[in-house]
């Protein structure tokens, strides 16, 4: 009975105090938002040599360890703490302890930034707070909901923890670990997309056309989802501890495959009328074209490592989780699930950037340049109109019925 309660109180929004404070999706989305928009253009001013930032990181791994444990982390967040409460039908983290966490990952973005001047450990002891605690608080919230089925979730936060521990490890002066940490970051966010976004697509689908009466739905579970999930975690734990190793390309082309076999059954080409619904398809095509990459840079010399690892980051990474912000606070903050022109256009320019930098990277010469520049205006874009499209709604008290 006591649960029953705590789950109806879940879903009742809550109309006292701070708005932002309410659910989690709201201040990790617009903290992503913004981040994404500031190390971007930082990372940019650092490529045309007109900025140096004060780190213990050099510049390409302050960029990969601020996209993956800053931006990427943010978005898990803000998803995690809005979805947990409703897969164990306890009461969300808000007010004060959402501030705590919300204060941590803030302050673990200026350390980090800062690490040359406060030093490598003390940046590594701040840095590391959040995916502790957050992680911490995750697993709580699971474990005392009884929902088993989660608890991959709390795995793949401690695999992130430790990613970005072995990231600084190095910084510390220790063993060349910050590739490593970077790829098993990467990694548990790809699994995050291919597990999480396998669930949501083609539900999300199969309920819009079920309304419309569209005739074919997306298929149900089964032995091809469970095949192309296996196949994915054997091709990310081959890539994260022996990239260079023979088998690699060929277990990520197996996975690619698999994972585009699974989305080919989920009547995609059929929500073009919806872009708040083809864009998740979208992103999900870049994890399988991401890993068929992946398998041909190391195949082939043609193709450039960074083509294939930006196909899975700014790709993959980038468009399903500026879909799963678009889409989360529409309805959390009780607004139509449907895309206007302007989030049209979000999803239009997160695409553009994906494309242009994975075309920048196998580009050569000024060309590659160009792509690469015209990427990170792109992602600028893509995200300044997220801020100023949903940061008011963020910002806002949920919409009464």
């Amino acid at each position: 009975m006591d649960e029953r309660r705590d789950a109806a109180r879940t879903r009742r929004p809550n109309t006292e105090g701070i708005a932002l404070l309410q659910l989690g999706f709201r201040p990790f989305f617009l903290a992503a938002g913004l981040w994404a928009v500031l190390a971007m253009a930082l990372w940019l001013a650092q490529l045309a040599g007109h900025l140096i930032l004060p780190s213990a990181l050099d510049p390409i791994s302050w960029h990969a360890h601020e996209m993956i444990f800053g931006y990427a982390m943010a978005t898990v967040a803000g998803f995690l703490l809005t979805a947990v409460p409703n897969w164990t039908g306890r009461l969300p983290v808000r007010g004060a302890p959402l501030a705590g966490l919300a204060v941590l990952w803030l302050l673990g973005r200026a350390a980090v930034a800062a690490s040359g001047l406060i030093g490598a450990p003390m940046a590594a002891l701040i840095d590391l707070a959040f995916p502790v605690f957050f992680l911490l608080v995750v697993a709580r919230e699971i474990a005392a909901g009884k929902s088993r089925k989660n608890l991959m979730m709390v795995v793949l936060l401690a695999l992130l923890a430790l990613g970005n521990a072995l990231t600084h490890l190095e910084a510390l002066g220790g063993p060349a670990t910050a590739s490593l940490g970077q790829r098993l970051g990467l990694a548990a966010l790809i699994f995050l997309i291919a597990l999480v976004g396998g669930r949501v697509t083609p539900s999300f689908t199969r309920n819009w056309l079920a309304k419309r009466d569209a005739g074919r739905l997306p298929a149900a579970f089964g032995l091809t989802d469970r095949v192309a999930l296996v196949a994915t975690a054997a091709a990310l734990l081959a890539w994260i501890a022996a990239p260079e190793a023979p088998p690699t390309p060929w277990l990520a082309l197996a996975a690619g495959v698999a994972l585009a076999v699974r989305l080919s059954r989920w009547c995609g080409l059929r929500t073009a009328s919806e872009p708040l619904l083809l864009v998740l398809h979208v992103g999900y095509a870049w994890l399988p074209l991401g890993l068929i990459l992946l398998a041909a840079a190391r195949l082939t010399p043609l193709l450039p490592g960074s083509a294939a690892l930006h196909a899975l980051t700014a790709g993959a990474v980038g468009t399903m989780t500026l879909a799963v912000m678009c889409r989360a606070t529409l309805g959390h903050s009780g607004r139509a699930l449907t895309a206007g022109p302007g989030t049209t256009a979000i999803f239009g320019m997160i695409t553009l950037a994906a494309l242009f930098r994975v075309g920048g990277g196998a580009a050569l010469g000024d060309f590659g340049a160009i792509l690469l520049l015209a990427s990170g205006a792109a992602w600028i874009a893509a995200f300044g109109l997220f801020l100023a499209l949903y940061g008011p709604i963020l910002l806002r008290p949920r919409l009464r019925a």
